[in-house]
C-alpha cells in the first residue's frame, strides 16, 4: 500500500481562517471579514496565554548579574526597550538582548558557566518583598520577586550581588505566543494544537456571524483543547474538560 511518506502538513493563517468560516456555515469570505477573523485569532491566542496553554514557549536563559543591582528588566521587544543598559543580554552574545518574557518560572543563582554551581532561590510575593528592611543589602541572592507590566517584566532579587565576577541568574521563562501576522504565516503552535486552534477560532467567529452555532462550537472547541492537552502531557493552570458530546449542527 502506497503512502505519502510525508509528515509536513501544516496550516497557514489563511487556511485556518477559511476552515473556521466553513464550520460557521460561511464560505468565500473576504475583506473586512478576513481582517476580523485574524483579529479574533489573536484574541484566541491571548486567551490561551491566560489559560497557561503556551508551555511550548518555555525557554531557558542566563543573564549576568551586576554588583549592587537588584532589579533586572526584560522588555517585550526592542521597540519597548528604552536603552541598551536597562535590558539584560543573553550570555554568550552581548548583542542579543533578552526579550519577551511574559512570566518567570524557576530561578537559580549561578556562580559560574563552565562548571556551574546552582543555588535555589525562593519566589516571594509583593508583600514579603515590601517588608524587607534593607532592600539594597549585598550578599548571595536567595529570593526573587516578579512584577509583570504591559511593556516589560521585572526580576527583583534579594540580596543584591556583592560581586559581578561570574555571577548569573539562570531561569526558565514563558514567551508570549506570536501574533498571527500575515495570512501566509503558520500559527505559532505545535501540530497537535491545530484542531483546537481551528475549533476555537470557529467558536469565536460564530459569536459574530452564526450565534445559533455558538454553543455547539464551544463544546467542540473545549473537547479538542482537552484532547491536545492530554496528548501533550503538560499541565495548564486551568482548563475545562467537557463531556464528550456532539450535538447536531445544521
Amino acid at each position: 500500500m502506497a503512502t505519502s511518506d510525508s509528515v509536513s502538513f501544516d496550516l497557514s493563517i489563511e487556511e485556518l481562517i477559511e476552515d473556521a468560516f466553513e464550520r460557521c456555515g460561511g464560505q468565500g469570505r473576504s475583506g473586512y471579514d478576513i481582517k476580523s477573523a485574524r483579529r479574533s485569532l489573536n484574541i484566541l491566542l491571548s486567551e490561551w496565554g491566560n489559560r497557561g496553554l503556551h508551555f511550548w514557549e518555555v525557554a531557558n536563559e542566563s543573564i549576568k548579574l551586576n554588583e549592587g543591582q537588584n532589579v533586572y528588566r526584560i522588555y517585550k521587544n526592542s521597540t519597548a526597550r528604552d536603552s541598551v543598559t536597562t535590558n539584560p543580554a543573553k550570555i554568550g552574545d552581548s548583542a542579543d538582548f533578552l526579550y519577551n518574557a511574559t512570566d518567570i518560572l524557576e530561578v537559580v543563582y549561578r556562580n559560574a558557566l563552565t562548571t556551574p554551581t546552582d543555588v535555589s532561590m525562593s519566589k516571594i510575593d509583593r508583600s514579603t518583598y515590601q517588608a524587607l528592611a534593607n532592600k539594597d543589602s549585598k550578599g548571595t541572592p536567595s529570593q526573587y520577586f516578579i512584577q509583570r507590566f504591559r511593556e516589560y517584566t521585572d526580576i527583583t532579587i534579594y540580596l543584591a550581588p556583592s560581586s559581578s565576577t561570574n555571577k548569573y541568574l539562570n531561569f526558565y521563562y514563558i514567551k508570549r505566543i506570536q501574533d498571527s501576522g500575515v495570512y501566509k504565516n503558520n500559527p505559532d503552535a505545535p501540530y497537535r494544537f491545530l484542531p483546537a486552534m481551528t475549533s476555537g477560532l470557529a467558536f469565536f467567529l460564530s459569536q459574530k456571524i452564526s450565534p445559533d452555532r455558538t454553543q455547539a462550537l464551544k463544546l467542540y472547541y473545549e473537547d479538542e483543547l482537552a484532547r491536545a492537552l492530554a496528548e501533550d502531557g503538560s499541565p495548564s493552570s486551568s482548563y475545562i474538560t467537557p463531556k464528550t458530546y456532539y450535538p447536531s449542527v445544521s
